[in-house]
Order: structure tokens, then C-alpha cells, then sequence
């Protein structure tokens, strides 16, 4: 995958966000990290869609994890709209990416250069920088 000079990377997932900044180039990214934004889980909404009971039983709905989504989007939203992000690529877990997607604004996405559905949370930045390059 092609990641321009200076763009972010977002790696996402339930419970952790991580914002990079790639300072190598567009075949060869160096990511440095940025930022570890404080958020705010308090959009519950993803609680409506993912309302059945067999999903709740089994454990695959937690909707904690659903709200964090929801916030690191509405913080990539507002950095989007206020000019502080330019070219952005997110890597998330499915679940993840998914509920993020629900809440995209239209300048963040104007800004998407690409994403990524795989947890790379905990991953080193060496190990993320792979994985962008064999996407």
C-alpha cells in the first residue's frame, strides 16, 4: 500500500488508539508515534444495531468496545474538520473498523488514503509498518 510522506495512521482497536506519523516514504513507511489521544466513550448508539440476545450470550457484542470505536472516529472527525489531519489510514479490528465507519464525517473521509481490518494494537511499530507495505 502507498502511505504519502506525513500522513497518519490510526491503529484502533476496543479498547486502545494509537495515532502515527509516517516519516519514510510512500513504499517504505516509518511510522513515529504521535499521539495517544484520550477519548471519551460515551456514543452508546451502537447499542441499537447489536441489540440481539444471541450475540449478548456469546459475548460478541460488547458495546464498551463498540463506544471506543465510535470515539476514536468522532476524534479523527474533528482533527479532520479543524485542518490537523491531511491523508489518514486506519487499521482496526473488523468489529472495530466496522462501528468506526458508522460514524465517519464526510471530510475524514476525503482525507482516507486507505484502511486496514486486522489488530495491530500492541503490535510493535516495525510489525505495523510491515503489514501497511504487504497491503
Amino acid at each position: 500500500m502507498k502511505l504519502p510522506v506525513n500522513s497518519h495512521v490510526a491503529v484502533v482497536d476496543g479498547e486502545s488508539f494509537t495515532l502515527f506519523r509516517n516519516e519514510g516514504r510512500i513504499f517504505d513507511p516509518k511510522l513515529a508515534v504521535e499521539d495517544t489521544p484520550e477519548l471519551d466513550a460515551t456514543n452508546f448508539s451502537a447499542g441499537i444495531r447489536h441489540q440481539d440476545d444471541n450475540g449478548q450470550r456469546l459475548g460478541r457484542t460488547d458495546l464498551n468496545e463498540l463506544a471506543h470505536g465510535a470515539a476514536a472516529a468522532e476524534w479523527l472527525n474533528a482533527k479532520a474538520i479543524e485542518g490537523t489531519l491531511h491523508d489518514v489510514l486506519v487499521i482496526a479490528d473488523p468489529k472495530t473498523l466496522g462501528e468506526m465507519r458508522q460514524h465517519y464525517h464526510t471530510e475524514l473521509k476525503k482525507r482516507l488514503v486507505g484502511e486496514i481490518d486486522k489488530t495491530l494494537t500492541n503490535h510493535s511499530s516495525e510489525e505495523i509498518e510491515k503489514a501497511i507495505a504487504a497491503a
